[in-house]
């Protein structure tokens, strides 16, 4: 892996990113998802923080929440592209949502047992919990309950 040095700023508005900007997420995901849908997903959660290269524009890293907007949110996605990992952006990514996320009573995120002391050392906790995944909807495109009318 070639580790990239660059100027990172960071922004958490979706405001003039294009899904060219989006691109090298999702690694090693059987189905990852599109930029196009990459660009959606960012734009449907209630809170997103992105690092870009400041020369390119290029967003090289991003993290996400969804929320009731009263008592609890979720981190569902942290991602850095490989060429930026072990500089730091993880962290600050997770920091400055977690500042964004302060007023929640509960703010909850999973993630592979290998990943837990890297969020511990940014404050979480470990906790129980129980999943569904549906792997069949892992890229993200419209599925037979979006077009039957579900919520989407």
């Amino acid at each position: 892996m070639t580790m990239k040095h660059a100027v990172i700023t960071y922004q958490d508005t979706v405001d003039a990113i294009t899904s060219d900007q989006l691109q090298g997420f999702f690694v090693g995901w059987p189905a990852p998802p599109s930029s196009e849908t990459h660009l959606r997903l960012l734009k449907h959660s209630a809170y997103v923080i992105l690092a870009r290269e400041q020369d390119t524009g290029d967003v090289i890293g991003f993290i996400t929440a969804i929320s009731d907007g009263i008592l609890a949110a979720y981190i569902p996605l942290l991602e850095v592209l490989p060429d930026y990992q072990g500089q730091g952006i993880g962290r600050e990514l997770v920091m400055r949502m977690l500042e964004k996320l302060k007023p929640y009573y509960m703010v909850d995120l999973f993630c592979d047992a290998d990943l837990q002391p890297f969020y511990e050392k940014l404050g979480l906790q470990r906790a129980t919990g129980m999943v569904l995944r549906q792997y069949e909807n892992q890229a993200g495109e419209p599925s037979a309950r979006n077009k039957s009318g579900g919520r989407h």
